[in-house]
């Protein structure tokens, strides 16, 4: 019988050996103080205002809408379906607005200084928004008229007084 053996030296120099503890610690800083590194080199993306329409309500606005609620702060209140409050709260705007052009018409047809021919068209011009304003009274009172037909008779009894007001 035929023996084979080797004698093989072992090189300690050649094997990988675990890197110690300090090294991965050391690797770990480095590559941390990289990562902040890298992260301050680069610029932050500018925040861009996101795109649209910038509103600004003056205080005028603002106090003439809390007048407007509390002018309509009645009908709010009373309890009335949601349909039938907003053709209240619409005839009434219509009707301040029929005020209005009637009150810029009393001052054309007062002012003097106008010629003839510009008083004349200014007053056409002012009875035809006034009739158009009419129309649309007319339909909004016609609309409250069929919303009113479901409700009960003191609710109709306060809408009617709501649109008389």
């Amino acid at each position: 019988m035929i023996s084979i053996s080797a004698n093989i030296p072992v090189n300690t120099a050649l094997m990988d050996s675990p890197p110690s503890k300090d090294l991965v610690a050391e690797t770990k800083a480095a590559a941390a103080a990289k990562a902040l590194k890298d992260a301050t080199a680069t610029p932050l993306r500018q925040t861009k205002e996101p795109e649209g329409v910038k509103v600004t309500i003056s205080g005028a606005a603002l106090l003439a809408a809390s007048a407007a609620k509390k002018s309509n702060s009645d009908i709010e209140e009373s309890g009335l379906p949601d349909n039938i409050q907003q053709a209240l709260k619409m005839i009434r705007k219509i009707k301040e607005q029929i005020a209005e052009k009637q009150q810029e018409l009393q001052a054309v047809m007062a002012d003097k200084s106008l010629s003839p021919e510009e008083a004349r068209i200014k007053i056409s011009n002012l009875q035809g928004a006034l009739s158009t304003l009419q129309a649309s009274l007319v339909t909004a009172q016609t609309s409250l008229a069929k919303s009113m037909k479901g409700l009960s008779g003191p609710d109709a009894l306060k809408a009617g007084s709501l649109a008389m007001a």
